[in-house]
């Protein structure tokens, strides 16, 4: 539950960064932020999927 956790706030944070970026107009950050956001999203996810079950 942990893991899981700080992955979506990881996850946030990496969104939120991404904002920034976009405002500043700095977009080569915003596809890397928004990646990293993106792949931590999912992680915590499927580790909230996996732990449902349970």
């Amino acid at each position: 539950m942990r893991h899981m956790l700080m992955r979506l706030v990881i996850g946030l944070v990496w969104l939120a960064a991404a904002i920034v970026s976009a405002v500043t107009l700095n977009f080569s950050m915003v596809i890397f932020f928004g990646v990293m956001g993106v792949a931590f999203l999912f992680s915590a996810y499927s580790i909230w999927k996996k732990d449902e079950g349970k």
